[in-house]
């Protein structure tokens, strides 16, 4: 005699969620979100950093795109210290919705800092804000390009 294979149902989206199914993921979001809070190391995080950002290096600059959606300039503070680029701000709630149960936005203190690896003149850096997008242009000073030294790779013989 055969073995009869017992199939689960395809569940549709639209389905109803079972209680301990929610609670389920509730709890992974509560983890997440205190393990996030102690900046936890690699294996317990599960989001990258925020803001997401955007970096190229060109000959002469480096350009910083940071998307900051929800925000205005006002609630942004850009800082250069050394070769080190700090964003950081606060975005806080539109509404206090005290019958909300579930949300992925973001709310609350943040900080990014962003090593850049190359000595930047400070004073000629240039920032905009559009449509919740932070744009950095920071050009490189004249030292860095005289600290970069292309190596040649031989083929192995």
């Amino acid at each position: 005699m055969g073995q009869q294979k017992h199939e689960r149902p395809f569940r549709y989206r639209t389905e109803q969620v079972s209680p301990f199914l929610a609670l389920h993921r509730e709890m992974n979001r509560l983890f997440d979100d205190t393990l996030r809070s102690f900046d936890a190391p690699g294996m317990f995080r599960t989001v990258p950093s925020w803001p997401k950002v955007e970096i190229s290096d060109a000959e002469k600059e480096i350009r910083v795109s940071a998307e900051l959606p929800g925000m205005q300039e006002k609630d942004v503070e850009v800082l250069l210290e050394g070769d080190v680029l700090t964003i950081r701000g606060e975005k806080k709630s539109e509404t206090e919705d005290k019958e909300r149960h579930f949300s992925e936005r973001f709310y609350g203190r943040f900080e990014r800092q962003i090593p850049l690896g190359y000595e930047v003149e400070p004073d000629k850096v240039n920032a905009s804000f559009n449509s919740g997008v932070l744009t950095l242009t920071i050009p490189k000073s004249e030292n860095s390009a005289a600290r970069t030294k292309r190596i040649a790779i031989k083929a192995a013989s």
